[in-house]
């Protein structure tokens, strides 16, 4: 098991990918997926906590568009665990931070700011290119 010290942070000096760095996203990506779950859990309590007792129409459609989106954003963190459990399982695997396409490394700057990333930067621009190619068609 490693401790990672508490002011750890990645950096291009290390070897990419080295036991600490791997703990380190493990570690983020935990408290990530936790954090949505947490969130969930909230948003489920709310919607269930009955139907709508507005007496006012304007109150209600209110009601309804604020359950909607809650709706929607639960959709979506539903989406993002299930990319943070992904990204987990490379942990595992000993795939994480490294591009899908390419075999090399994703970089720290990138998985920093989305730790669930699959692809290099390089890669993602012309995976968006060939999308962007496809529905021009």
């Amino acid at each position: 098991m490693i401790t990672l010290p508490p002011d750890y942070r990645p950096s291009d000096s290390e070897d990419f990918m080295n036991p600490l760095q791997v703990e380190y996203f493990r570690q983020k990506l935990l408290r990530w997926r936790g954090d949505l779950l947490k969130e969930a859990d909230e948003t489920l309590a709310s919607l269930s906590e009955g139907g709508i007792h507005e007496a006012d129409i304007t109150d209600r459609a209110s009601v309804e568009t604020d359950r909607a989106l809650e709706l929607r954003t639960r959709d979506r963190a539903r989406k993002l665990i299930g990319k943070i459990s992904q990204a987990l399982q490379r942990i595992e695997l000993g795939t994480y931070g490294y591009c899908e396409d390419t075999g090399e490394p994703i970089g720290l700057k990138r998985l920093e700011a989305r730790p669930i990333a699959t692809l290099s930067i390089e890669a993602q621009e012309r995976h968006e290119r060939m999308e962007k190619i496809h529905r021009d068609d």
